[in-house]
């Protein structure tokens, strides 16, 4: 009877030692790839048959939604039409796992005929594939994992981890911010999770200026129902906010007579609207308060966060 957890675990053993040795003999011509794709005025399209073409949808997914322009074309409709997608200007990657995949022939006949740069992944060097490219990237020859020897297991992960290695020295050498991946993804959970204070910021202030009295200060606090009042300089620059908090230490007979000055808190936390969400409510949790003001450059307020706003967000 076969011990299924075992014959699991030496298929996930051998892929990983495959991916170390990948990754101890990178291929030397890999730069090569990243700044021919980084230098082109076109797209990435990437074609593969079989498992090496579910392979090369993802890696294709993956650079568009890491700011590469990248589409997938299926070898045999490249073969009734697709070709006419194809820009000289474009760079092809194409993935054949034994380099001799016939239904990439047309593409690479017509990649040569156009002027197309072909960037390939396989294992032989000496392939038809890897011969006719402009950048091979040879992957070390290693038995699949499958107990037969014929289903692609260890050479599709090393693959798909050579495409994820190309996607992301890409994004590094393009300087991909998290906002524009944010913008790439506007939905589903990474588009919450990568939310930006300034999407959820409330730009109607409750602001009162320094020297005003408490009563004005209640007033306002009151009015925005935040929990909390800034305080602003003749410039309009933040000096200090009052809390429930700071109210309820303060509190006297006198307290309405008071200038804000005498009860705020002075040199706020505060934060820029770039900050993802998550980092305001770690902030906030740490320091055990519930409002941010946002400012610009030059100390202005211009948006203020609430605890609610955020996990709201999250929880929607």
């Amino acid at each position: 009877m076969v011990d299924f957890l075992n014959e699991a675990r030496r298929v996930i053993e051998e892929e990983g030692r495959a991916l170390e040795l990948l990754a101890q003999n990178l291929p030397k011509s890999f730069e090569n790839a990243v700044e021919l794709v980084f230098c082109s005025m076109g797209r990435l399209v990437v074609s593969g048959i079989g498992k090496s073409g579910y392979i090369g949808r993802k890696i294709s997914s993956t650079m568009a939604s890491l700011g590469q322009k990248s589409f997938f074309m299926h070898p045999s409709e490249a073969q009734h039409g697709d070709l006419g997608m194809l820009d000289p200007l474009d760079v092809l990657l194409l993935i054949s796992h034994s380099g001799e995949a016939t239904e990439l022939f047309p593409i690479i006949d017509f990649a040569k005929r156009v002027g197309i740069k072909i960037i390939s992944i396989s294992k032989a060097k000496n392939s038809t594939l890897a011969e006719n490219s402009d950048i091979a990237l040879c992957l070390p020859n290693i038995k699949e994992a499958c107990p037969l020897g014929v289903a692609p297991t260890v050479s599709s992960t090393m693959t798909l981890a050579l495409g994820d290695a190309l996607a992301i020295a890409l994004l590094s050498k393009r300087g991909f911010t998290k906002e524009q991946f944010k913008t790439l993804h506007p939905g589903g959970a990474l588009g919450k999770s990568l939310s930006f204070v300034f999407d959820i910021m409330h730009k109607e202030l409750p602001i009162v200026k320094s020297g005003n009295s408490m009563q004005d200060g209640i007033i306002i606090m009151t009015q925005f129902g935040m929990g909390c009042v800034g305080i602003v300089d003749s410039s309009n620059k933040l000096i200090g906010v009052i809390t429930d908090g700071d109210l309820r230490r303060h509190m006297s007979s006198n307290l309405l007579s008071k200038s804000v000055n005498d009860v705020m808190t002075e040199n706020p936390i505060t934060i820029n609207k770039n900050m993802p969400t998550s980092e305001a409510l770690f902030m906030m949790e740490t320091a055990k308060i519930t409002n941010l003001f946002i400012l610009d450059n030059s100390s202005k307020p211009i948006g203020i966060v609430h605890v609610h706003d955020i996990l709201t967000r999250k929880i929607a």
